[in-house]
C-alpha cells in the first residue's frame, strides 16, 4: 500500500502544480480527495484489513493525505499571489504621464467683502463680535424697541420656528445683526465700538434681495458720541473700502424705531458705469434713548450711533455685480473670477 499511497501523492503534486487558475485546482482536488478520489477509495478499503494492519494503513493513508493537502493549499496561496501581481501590474500608475493637478481654490466674493470690512473697522479700534442665528423675539424686536404691532414682526418678514426659549420668549431666526448689539452692550462697558457681521434672514427673494443675506451692523457708545462721528466714520469706511476719494455720501432723513433721528446713508460715484447715480447703501442713526436703557445703560449719560448694512449690496457694488442671486447658485464660471 505504501508504493500506491506515493504514487498518488506524487502524482497529485504533478498535477497540482500544472493548475493554472482556482477552479481548474479544485477541480484537481477532486480527483484525489473527493468522494470518489483515489485516496478516498483507499480509506474505503480499511475495513477489509484486520485490526493490526488496518492501524498502519490508516496512519499512512493519513500522512499521505497531509501531504497532499498541505501541496493543495499551498498552490492555492501561490495562485492568489500571482493573480494579484498580474492585477497591480495591469493597473500600474504611468509616472511618466503628465498629472492632472488640483483646482485652485479661492474666498467667496462675499467672505471677502466681509474681511474687509472686519480689517477696515478693527484699524479704527472697533471690536469684532459674533453671536446666534436663532434669537428671542425680545432680543431681535423688543429690546430694538420694535413695537408689538411693527409689521417686521408678521410671518411674511420673519421666519418664526416653533418652540421657545428656558424663558418663554419666543424664537426666530434673526432678521439683522443688531441682536448682537443688544448682547454685546449689555455685557460691555462704554466706551462700546462694535461691528457685528453675520448671516440674517428675511422672507423675500429677487435680483437683489435673498432669504439669507450677509448683513453688518456697527455701534458705538460712549459719552460725547454725535450723528457728525456717524458721518465722518462711515463717509471714512466708504471711501476706503471702494478705494476712491472720488465718492459723494449724503444722509437722507429717515424713520428707523432703533435710532432718532435716523437717516439712509446714499453714495455716488465719481467715475465709472455708475457715475452721479446715487444708491441707497445703509441705514444709520443716532441710538434712540429707549435702546440704550435696554443696553443697560442711561440714556441721559450716554449716546451713540448705529448703522447697518448688506454685504452682498457691498460686493454687488464693488465688484459690478447685477443679480444677488449669483453669489448663492454655486456656479464655478462666476466664482472664477474672483481668484486672485
Amino acid at each position: 500500500m505504501q508504493a500506491e499511497l506515493d504514487r498518488i501523492v506524487s502524482e497529485a503534486l504533478a498535477v497540482f502544480a500544472q493548475a493554472n487558475d482556482s477552479p481548474r485546482l479544485e477541480q484537481d482536488k477532486a480527483r484525489f480527495l473527493g468522494k470518489s478520489g483515489s485516496l478516498t477509495e483507499l480509506l474505503k478499503s480499511l475495513g477489509k484489513l484486520d485490526p493490526a494492519a488496518r492501524k498502519d494503513a490508516g496512519a499512512a493513508i493519513n500522512a499521505a493525505k497531509s501531504a497532499i493537502e498541505g501541496a493543495l493549499d499551498e498552490r492555492r496561496r501561490t495562485l492568489v499571489d500571482d493573480a494579484l501581481a498580474a492585477r497591480l501590474a495591469q493597473e500600474e500608475i504611468d509616472v511618466s504621464l503628465p498629472g492632472r493637478g488640483r483646482g485652485r481654490g479661492a474666498i467667496h466674493p462675499v467672505t471677502r467683502t466681509q474681511q474687509r470690512v472686519e480689517a477696515i473697522f478693527r484699524s479704527i479700534g472697533f471690536d469684532i463680535a459674533d453671536g446666534p442665528e436663532i434669537e428671542t423675539d425680545w432680543y431681535n424686536f423688543t429690546a430694538l424697541n420694535n413695537p408689538e404691532n411693527h409689521p417686521a414682526r408678521s410671518m411674511q418678514d420673519t421666519f418664526y420656528i416653533d418652540g421657545r426659549d428656558t424663558e418663554g420668549k419666543r424664537l426666530l431666526l434673526r432678521t439683522h445683526t443688531s441682536p448682537m448689539q443688544v448682547r454685546y452692550a449689555r455685557m460691555h462697558r462704554p466706551p462700546i465700538k462694535v461691528i457685528a457681521p453675520g448671516r440674517t434672514y428675511r422672507v423675500d427673494s429677487d435680483a437683489t434681495h435673498s432669504p439669507m443675506f450677509n448683513q453688518v451692523e456697527g455701534l458705538w457708545i460712549d459719552e460725547a458720541i454725535s450723528f457728525a462721528h456717524l458721518k465722518g466714520v462711515y463717509t471714512d469706511f466708504l471711501q476706503t473700502f471702494f478705494e476712491t476719494d472720488q465718492l459723494q455720501v449724503r444722509f437722507r432723513p429717515s424713520f428707523f424705531p432703533f435710532t432718532e433721528p435716523s437717516a439712509e446713508v446714499d453714495m455716488a460715484f465719481g467715475s465709472g458705469p455708475l457715475k452721479g447715480r446715487w444708491l441707497e447703501i445703509s441705514g444709520a442713526g443716532q441710538v434712540h434713548p429707549a435702546v440704550i436703557r435696554n443696553f443697560g445703560l442711561d440714556p441721559e449719560r450716554y449716546l451713540g450711533f448705529a448703522f447697518g448694512s448688506g454685504l452682498e449690496r457691498l460686493t454687488m457694488l464693488r465688484y459690478g455685480v447685477s443679480d444677488l442671486r449669483l453669489f448663492f447658485e454655486n456656479d464655478l464660471r462666476f466664482l472664477q473670477q474672483f481668484q486672485r
